[in-house]
Parts: C-alpha cells; structure tokens; sequence
C-alpha cells in the first residue's frame, strides 16, 4: 500500500499539472460573473456600475476581491442589527403642527425635506457662525462649563497642541462628574500619528474609533467614513459644521479656515439623535437623546440632516437639487472640495438659464491634489454655463456653506462630491432665516473682496500636460 502511495501522488500532481490552468479559469470567470450580477442588481449609479464592471473583468481575481472588499454597501444591514427596535425611538418623531417658512415659495422644500428625513422643522432657533480660532475657543469654554453630558464627534482629532488641549479640557469635565462620550472616525483617527486615541484612554475618557478595525473580514467598511462634526453639551446646546479638531486653525500663520457654528434651541435634539445613534451603532451603549433646553432661544427655523451610505443613502444629493430647483434670484456655495455629479450640474445650469446667479466659492489651493485637478476640469463647463466662480487665495478655506435667495442655507460637515453625497455619513443643517443668511452672505463677500474671478483665459493657457492630467483626475469623479 506504502509503495502504491507515490504512483498515486505523481498521477495527482500530473493531472492538477495538466488541468490548474483551466480551473484556475473557471474559478476567475465565476468570481467575474457572481460579481457583476450583484453589482449589476445593487448599485443605482450606473457610472459606479460601469467603473466597477471594467475592474471586475479587466482585472482577474484582483477585481472581483477589491469589489468584495470596497464595493459592497453592508452598512444599512448593520445598522437594522444593531439599532433593532430602537430605530424608530432613536430617529422618528411625532406628527405635530410644524412652523413654515416665511418665504412662501420654500414651503414645499421644507416639506421634501421633511418627508426624507423623516424629522420636523423647528422653530426657536439661534445660530451663530464662528471662524475657526472663535470656534475652538467657544467649544473650550462649553465644555469648561459643562455639568452633566458632553457628546462629541469628530471626523479628525489631532494629536497636536489642539487636540492635547481639547483632551485635558475633557479630562477635568470627566473629573467634576460629567457623563462624556468621545467619537472619532476610524479613518480620521489615523490622520494625525500617533493618534489622539492613547491620550484619550490615558485619560481615562470613554471613547470610541467608528468602523474602526485592523481585521481582514473588517475591510468592506474601510471606505466608509463618519464625517460628522458634532459637540453637544448638557443635551441643551451644541456644535456643528465642518471643522476638525487641529492645530492647523491656529498659530501665528495658519495653513487652514474654517466655519463652524454654535446651536441653540429645539433643532439640538436632532445633534442629539445623530450622536447617539452613532454612539449606539459603534458600541451597542443605549444614551439619553432628550432634548433638555429652551423652547425658544431665537427665531431660526432649522432642521437637521442626516445622510450616508446607509438607510439615508443619496438624500444629501437630492436635498441639495431641490433647493437648487427652488431658488429664484441666487445660489452662493462654499465648499472646498467640488466635484459633483451631472445631475448636480445640470441642475445648477438650468437654474443659470432661469435667471438665477450662481456663485461658487472654492480654495485657490486644496489639500487633496486629485480632486483640485479634478475640480479645475470641470470648470470648464461651469464657465460655459456662465456660473460666477471665485477662487479664494490661502489659507484653505474648509468652510460649507450653501445661501438660496438670503433666506435659506445649509451648513454642515457635507462637501459637493461623490464621497459626501454617498460614502461619508455627515450632518447638516437647513436653516430657513433672513437674519442669519444675511449675516451668512456677508461672510462670503468678505471672502470675494481676496478672492479672484476664474475666467476662460486661466484655463485655456494652462499646459497641455496639466489639461490631461485633469481630465485623467476628472474620470475618478464617483470616488472623490
């Protein structure tokens, strides 16, 4: 029998030898085809598809893998897991008589809003916009203040001179009894090395990493990212916006901007409910979301916004083309990273054709090189469409803001491109109120007073070589 073992083994090895090359075919064509047919039944986006149709077949086995890994959205079934029963306690709301929009012609966007984030308009409202050094120190002293909760998120927590000084601030809260729950992005967490994480813990402060984890089978959720900025304090005020927590904001010379604001008033509850779903969701810890101050602190009317890749997928997008679609006189947007998709576009082009101004802002000079080049290639167009483009000159502007007709805004953590419209989770806030788009509009007449007008003429005499290298950027557009 011994001796009969190596005429088998040989004749085996022969004929794996003989046939691997047509199983290891048959192996990549099903893995090929198990991968398009669910792409081709899962993603809305048909560029998306398409893109990922071409890596799937162009690339044996590497394709089909990166599309397992990267192309899968398992979020919104993790989320029915974890919240279970608690999802209607966490995000709905009771039917009740809602203040309206003085402007008449934006009623019906306060009510698409309303019927995709399922949340109520409030009234009563403050917010106050804060440049970035106003910010950190305002958010200091709330949480200098604080008595009984502080609930923070973060995209990025520097591990720098502002980011150790926010740690000792939330040390000595958890020292005098306050409750405090740190969150920061798996992803973000990374930005600064080492990371905020071991201050934290040394620190003795509850925290968290969201889809954080080294793990292979963790993998799928490496491209989603929360980018939510949120401060909330004794559950009565709190912060909100796109500012990060980094020594970039400070200094003598400092390399970054930003605009972040201060929240009073009932739409705080709706800070309150994104944290603490988000909370939930990262570590199963059921909070207190009770909105706990004034009825009425000022007379804005606002609302948040939550959107990502998960039961509130593309929500942003279709937010965002709504008040487009409703403007009359004029459209101002703030954002640092511009590159959104055709219907976006073609949205802000028709409402050019009807009349409307439409006026973008961006950074002379970003911090993401691909999308910058991305962005200048398609300026082409936005200068064929006439729109009003301005480019404000350093320190990188990374403030949000959009202003429709001096009487609605969104501000918020979300940016013009495929990655906030559909891979980050963020938050924002719509805001219906003269006063403060008055006071929003005159920040960004601040800026235009540095800023200089992009025309034709830039475009046209910039090198060859940098109008491919553009264009080449451009065709990454859905995952920028």
């Amino acid at each position: 029998m011994d001796r009969g073992e190596p005429g088998w083994l040989s004749q085996g090895l022969e004929i794996w030898t003989y046939y691997w090359p047509a199983v290891a075919a048959v192996i990549t064509v099903l893995m090929a085809l198990a991968a398009s047919v669910h792409l081709l039944f899962s993603k809305r986006d048909p560029r998306a598809a398409a893109a990922w149709m071409g890596l799937v077949w162009l690339l044996p086995v590497l394709g089909p893998v990166l599309y397992l890994i990267l192309g899968i959205n398992r979020i919104r079934r993790r989320a029915r897991q974890l919240t279970g029963g608690d999802t209607e306690r966490i995000t709905g709301w009771r039917a009740a008589a809602e203040p309206a929009p003085a402007n008449s012609n934006l009623h019906s966007l306060a009510q698409l809003v309303g019927d995709l984030t399922a949340l109520p308009l409030t009234g009563g409202n403050q917010i106050k916009a804060l440049a970035s050094r106003d910010a950190l120190a305002e958010m200091l002293n709330a949480i200098h203040a604080a008595r009984d909760t502080i609930y923070f998120s973060t995209y990025i927590f520097g591990n720098d001179h502002a980011g150790r000084v926010f740690v000792e601030a939330l040390r000595m809260a958890c020292e005098r009894g306050v409750r405090v729950r740190v969150l920061v992005d798996g992803v973000g967490s990374w930005y600064s090395l080492p990371t905020i994480m071991r201050r934290l813990d040394e620190a003795r402060i509850p925290a968290a990493r969201f889809l954080y984890s080294l793990a292979p089978w963790r993998m799928p959720y490496l491209n989603l990212r929360n980018h939510r900025k949120l401060l909330i304090i004794d559950q009565t005020e709190g912060f909100t916006g796109g500012m990060n927590i980094r020594g970039s904001y400070i200094g003598d010379m400092p390399t970054a901007f930003d605009t972040h604001f201060r929240v009073q008033g009932p739409v705080v509850g709706h800070l309150l409910r994104t944290f603490v779903a988000d909370w939930q969701f990262t570590t199963g810890e059921v909070l207190d979301h009770s909105y706990r101050g004034r009825a009425t602190v000022g007379n804005v009317l606002a609302r948040g916004i939550t959107t990502g890749p998960d039961a509130d997928l593309d929500k942003r997008r279709l937010i965002l083309l709504a008040a487009i679609g409703r403007a009359e006189r004029e459209i101002r947007i703030v954002t640092p990273y511009f590159v959104p998709d055709q219907s976006i576009m073609t949205a802000l082009n028709i409402a050019r054709l009807r009349g409307v101004h439409v006026q973008l802002v961006l950074p002379e000079r970003n911090n993401l090189r691909l999308v910058q080049w991305a962005s200048m290639h398609l300026m082409r167009w936005a200068l064929a469409d006439r729109l009003d483009v301005r480019l404000s000159p350093p320190p990188f502007d990374h403030s949000k803001v959009m202003t429709v007709d001096g009487c609605w805004a969104m501000l918020g953590s979300g940016n013009w491109d495929a990655r906030s419209m559909r891979l980050n989770f963020e938050f924002d806030v719509e805001c219906y109120s003269e006063e403060l788009v008055a006071r929003l509009n005159g920040d960004i007449d601040r800026r235009l007073t540095l800023a200089m007008r992009l025309d034709s003429d830039r475009l046209d005499n910039l090198p060859g070589w940098k109008r491919v290298r553009n264009a080449l950027a451009y065709l990454l557009e859905p995952y920028l």
